[in-house]
């Protein structure tokens, strides 16, 4: 019996994917944008990438989803919608791989109700469930991001990637996204450019600048003369 429960240890922690680069540079042009990267997420981490526009925030978050695709979602800087669809059929694109073409087919004809109850509670914690049967197009650009992380949540991914999710959201509201973020997901690795927003709410902090990590560390141990650093002028 105690194999038994030793193996079925084993199997669950093979289904929880860890994500990890090493030594992984990227290059568009030539130009390098990441310069031999080493980085490990656990299962169950909460991490923000933060640096300067350029310092490869977005790419390094794209090679990670390169890489474990199987296994993330993805909230795109340009919320990434169809803005011809409702808020609803926007949502539900977050699983069409994983549903038959005539489920899908049925679905954008007539919202099934469980897709419904599925969707539903989740606008509705992103304070967005009465515009669930609007257009995308009829939606402010705070309301089109809590769109886009409603999609990622409702893919129930164990890893959820996040380029500048909450950027278009009213600040005092921007944290109450990412808690809901950290809450509704099993791994997340953000990338913000609001360092004071990105510190308290993350426990572990990556520092990005021109395409290599200046620090990873603890959100305590991130002190002003560390940002200053990391966003000096080049």
């Amino acid at each position: 019996m105690a194999q038994f429960w030793t193996l079925l240890s084993n199997w669950e922690s093979l289904r929880t994917n860890v994500v990890e680069l090493e030594n992984v540079s990227v290059s568009y042009n030539s130009h390098p944008v990441l310069k031999e990267i080493t980085l490990r997420v656990d299962p169950g981490e909460k991490v923000v990438l933060i640096g300067s526009s350029g310092a490869g925030k977005t790419t390094l978050l794209r090679k990670i989803y390169e890489l474990n695709q199987d296994c993330s979602a993805f909230i795109h800087q340009d919320y990434a919608l169809v803005p011809q669809l409702s808020v609803f059929h926007n949502v539900c694109i977050g699983r069409l791989d994983r549903n038959g073409t005539l489920h899908n087919f049925l679905n954008l004809v007539k919202p099934r109700q469980d897709e419904l109850g599925r969707v539903e509670p989740i606008l509705e914690s992103l304070g967005v469930s009465e515009k669930m049967n609007d257009r995308v197009s009829e939606l402010s650009g705070g309301q089109q991001q809590r769109v886009s992380v409603a999609r990622a949540i409702y893919r129930n991914a164990e890893v959820i990637l996040g380029d500048e999710p909450v950027s278009a959201i009213d600040p005092h509201q921007a944290g109450t996204v990412l808690e809901l973020l950290k809450a509704r997901s099993h791994t997340l690795i953000l990338a913000m450019h609001d360092v004071s927003l990105a510190v308290s709410h993350f426990e572990r902090v990556v520092g990005l600048r021109q395409g290599e990590i200046m620090f990873d560390s603890a959100s305590a141990n991130v002190t002003d003369t560390l940002l200053t650093d990391l966003y000096r002028p080049c």
